[in-house]
């Protein structure tokens, strides 16, 4: 590969969007043995995921209809990064948003993935 990657921003969390929580939780439980821990937030329950020693999860219960994997990549300036992403050809979900923990926005890449930036609080 060509070109510098020393500031590659790391994928911190990654979150299954679903219409069926339970059944989800029983199938990464069974298969590959990952840890699940309800979690009541002031949005609603959440079930929180350990996926392994350096990432970790969650799986959100939606109307969605088609189940889908969103990646969390942190960034420095969650309002600088979303306006890139969207110079860059994305569409914009969900705006900067301030969390407990942090800020989130979602963008839709053209290829047609979907990607949360995220920037803790520090």
């Amino acid at each position: 590969m060509n070109g510098d990657y020393s500031h590659a921003r790391p994928l911190v969390h990654l979150e299954l969007h679903t219409g069926d929580a339970q059944a989800a939780q029983a199938f990464y439980r069974s298969l590959l043995c990952w840890r699940t821990e309800r979690i009541e937030t002031a949005a609603g329950p959440y079930l929180a995921v350990w996926l392994g020693a350096s990432l970790d999860g969650g799986i959100v219960e939606c109307g969605t209809t088609h189940s889908l994997w969103l990646p969390y990549v942190e960034v420095d300036d969650i309002y600088q990064q979303t306006e890139h992403a969207e110079r860059l050809g994305a569409r914009v979900l969900l705006g900067p948003r301030e969390g407990p923990a942090g800020w989130r926005s979602v963008v839709a890449t053209a290829a047609g993935g979907e990607l949360a930036l995220w920037q803790p609080k520090r």
